[in-house]
């Protein structure tokens, strides 16, 4: 009996190909975020980075063999705990990381004395890091794969898990460096988080608007040509008075929002209406769905 090899699709190679590519440079932003920033200035930056910063001005071990060395006992105990695919999603990004770390700190000067400065630029520079490994699917190990495997055996949320790490390390920065390098790394701490997030959820901040209205077709007609954008049309009616109302969904660009609003409220003053952010929008008038 013939055995059937597995076929393996050009476009399957091409995002493997696009993702690592992706993985690799943000492995090395962090690392220069890491190395320019946060280790001269002992920073840290929460979890298993930031007890390689630790280890390094105590007994001057390099700071991405540290990683390596703490990750080790996190991914067989994860093996066990969450199952292969995690693993070797992680694996990746992790020695990337690692590896990048100790081969720039070398050639990557130290760029400020000013604590400041390095909590908010090293932030910046590590979160864009971190944010380009997770949005390509990997990951650098630490904390994030700590949080999955304590989610799962002990009942915590991720989020939880993950800020009692950090927690844990920003607190033997107060006792082990100072008080004042204790409050600039929680300070690069957030930075890097809310960069994380961003590039997670995307920058463009754009406005979804829900309009409840008698007038529904009238403030269709006007957004389609006024303002270039899509409505979605749900027939709907009043939960107390029972009277029929059409709800509309649109979502516009921050700078489309007041001539929305002025549009609705000659149609309809007493529409009621719901003006929010949508981190992301895919589809027609705005970017498209990606395999990402």
């Amino acid at each position: 009996m013939k055995i059937r090899k597995p076929h393996i699709k050009i476009s399957d190679v091409k995002i493997f190909a696009i993702d690592l590519a992706g993985i690799i440079f943000g492995t090395f932003v962090a690392a220069a975020g890491l190395n320019m920033f946060m280790v001269p200035n002992k920073l840290v930056p929460g979890g298993v980075s930031g007890l390689g910063v630790f280890i390094y001005h105590l007994i001057g071990l390099p700071v991405g063999l540290t990683i390596i060395l703490l990750n080790i006992p996190l991914f067989i105990w994860g093996y066990f705990t969450l199952g292969r695919r995690i693993i070797v999603q992680s694996l990746l990004g992790t020695f990337l990381f690692s590896f990048a770390v100790d081969v720039t700190a070398p050639f990557l000067p130290r760029a400020t004395d000013d604590l400041l400065l390095a909590a908010v630029y090293g932030g910046v520079i590590v979160g864009v890091g971190v944010g380009l490994v997770f949005y390509f699917r990997s990951s650098t190990g630490g904390t994030s794969l700590l949080s999955l495997i304590l989610a799962k055996t002990s009942g915590f949320s991720p989020g939880q898990a993950m800020f009692g790490g950090d927690l844990l390390v920003l607190s033997l920065a107060l006792f082990i460096f100072s008080s004042e390098a204790a409050m600039y790394s929680a300070l690069a701490l957030f930075v890097s988080v809310k960069v994380i997030d961003a590039i997670q959820e995307g920058f463009a901040l754009v406005k979804q608007a829900i309009i409840i209205t008698c007038c529904g077709a009238a403030i269709n007609e006007r957004l389609l040509y006024e303002l270039g954008r899509g409505v979605t049309r749900i027939e709907g009616s009043g939960g107390y008075t029972g009277e029929g109302r059409e709800v509309l969904l649109c979502v516009v660009t921050r700078q489309q929002v007041s001539r929305l609003k002025w549009i609705i409220h000659e149609v309809d003053p007493a529409a009621f209406v719901i003006i929010g952010n949508a981190t992301e929008v895919h589809g027609e008038g705005f970017k498209k769905m990606q395999q990402h």
